[in-house]
């Protein structure tokens, strides 16, 4: 097991941890949240409500937001904190799930597995999922079927058939499109400071943003990719321009390029 650059978070370490535990982590651009609760067996009833050890909080942890180094670190403060609270260390943990914003396509599912190996030891079960997953199993009791919609920061639609296929749509963060919050800032004429400076946005009468410059004209050409690859624009010829001037193979790909 490994400590990673902070070793010095799990200085209170100590003896084998006690009982097996379990660690859930909800990870989304504002905050990120850890809950430690014992291990419980498949084959008894689940209580109600489930037995909860310890909660902690942290800032963000979408590595698109604030960078991989940040992510990490909170990611890793949140998890000591759970497990410090509730009198165990990483020795009693037996699975961690964590659902963060931020995991947009494979490459990003296993960096942050890779994280996770770095601070577990080999035999822990580690499950990482956006954390609109979450939300929808949230509602459901674990049970994966069914769609979610978030409005959060971002916005994102996910579900899940009852066979096991999965789709999502939007997710791609304020620069292509989705807006989420934002969305209620312009409606209600506040000032949209961190989206658009003045100088490169003015408002329309429906509070909807008009650029007229080469970057809103960059923000709606990307959109318009991240539309049509959703299913929720019509196809366009620039999907196949600009993933070959950025050297990229889908257009999920974009987010973590352009956040």
């Amino acid at each position: 097991m490994k400590r990673y650059r902070n070793g010095e978070i799990w200085d209170f370490e100590c003896g084998e941890g006690g009982r097996e535990v379990i660690l859930g982590l909800d990870g989304g651009t504002t905050s990120t949240v850890c809950i430690c609760m014992p291990l419980i067996s498949l084959s008894d009833p689940l209580p109600d409500p489930l037995p909860l050890l310890a909660r902690a909080v942290a800032g963000c942890s979408n590595h698109n937001s604030v960078g991989e180094d940040a992510a990490r670190e909170t990611l890793e403060l949140v998890m000591a904190d759970a497990l410090s609270k509730s009198g165990s260390n990483r020795a009693a943990v037996r699975a961690v799930c964590l659902a963060v914003s931020g995991v947009n396509h494979p490459t990003d599912q296993q960096r942050i597995l890779n994280w996770l190996r770095d601070i577990f030891p080999s035999n822990v079960r580690l499950y990482v999922h956006n954390d609109a997953v979450a939300a929808l199993a949230s509602g459901t009791m674990g049970k994966l079927h069914g769609c979610v919609l978030i409005a959060g920061t971002g916005t994102i639609a996910y579900g899940f058939t009852e066979d096991g296929r999965e789709a999502r749509a939007a997710g791609a963060g304020p620069i292509l499109g989705d807006w989420g919050r934002y969305i209620l800032v312009t409606v209600l004429g506040m000032k949209p400071s961190d989206l658009c400076t003045s100088v490169l946005a003015s408002m329309d009468n429906e509070g909807q943003f008009l650029c007229h410059c080469g970057y809103g004209i960059a923000a709606q050409a990307l959109t318009a990719v991240i539309r049509a690859y959703d299913g929720r624009g019509a196809h366009t010829t620039l999907t196949f321009h600009i993933l070959r001037k950025l050297d990229l193979s889908s257009p999920d790909e974009l987010i973590g390029y352009m956040l």
